[in-house]
């Protein structure tokens, strides 16, 4: 007897969350351990160009991240929260040669497991799904910066997929909305700088209302 093909599952933990790809049948929240979420990965081809290219996350093995920074340690209880999309059986072959194609610039397909959790208790929910990592000896691979300089950088760069700022503004607001849970640290900082760009480039004072 033939065994049954395991789904197609893609896990989104940048763009695909707040741009999910075609013909999904179902949306499950989760979170990654063992993993770090940082904008260590140049974008020559959305958010950026060529000449000047905008910041972008990838995922990093915490134990990889560890030796890249001390300067931006990852906190130990912070995990990477995101969307595991099941994609239509049908549709596979077309939704891989899109996927290969929107993370042409220096990403890898892994595969992890992804976690949640279920009457208070944490454990895998979906086990062995893909996920697109930009390991450290890709070519975009950029490793650590200060978040001033970061922020600064992501505030400025323009790609043919828009501003590399609403990149991390839809991202941010995002990962908010996944459960009462999810949480960022580094990602909420660079959005807290990047919104004081904003009202320092409107001749204002920053206020809550505005962060």
């Amino acid at each position: 007897m033939f065994s049954e093909r395991p789904p197609y599952i893609v896990f989104g933990y940048g763009s695909l969350i707040f741009k999910p790809p075609p013909h999904v049948i179902k949306e499950s929240p989760g979170y990654l351990k063992g993993y770090v979420r940082r904008f260590a990965q140049k974008s020559h081809d959305h958010r950026g160009t060529p000449e000047n290219p905008g910041r972008v996350v990838t995922l990093i093995h915490k134990e990889d991240w560890d030796k890249f920074s001390g300067s931006d340690a990852f906190p130990d209880d912070d995990v990477v929260w995101g969307i595991a999309y099941t994609i239509d059986p049908a549709y596979e072959a077309e939704v891989r040669d899109y996927l290969d194609y929107r993370e042409k610039d220096g990403y890898t397909l892994e595969e992890v497991d992804i976690y949640g959790i279920v009457d208070g208790h944490e454990q895998v929910i979906l086990p062995k799904a893909l996920c697109y990592v930009g390991r450290p000896d890709n070519p975009s691979f950029l490793g650590s910066e200060p978040i001033d300089k970061l922020s600064e950088r992501i505030w400025h760069s323009v790609g043919p997929s828009g501003p590399n700022k609403e990149y991390l503004y839809k991202l941010a607001e995002s990962v908010r909305h996944l459960a009462p849970e999810s949480h960022d640290s580094h990602l909420f900082a660079l959005e807290t700088r990047c919104r004081e760009l904003d009202q320092k480039a409107r001749g204002g004072s920053t206020s809550a209302v505005d962060l």
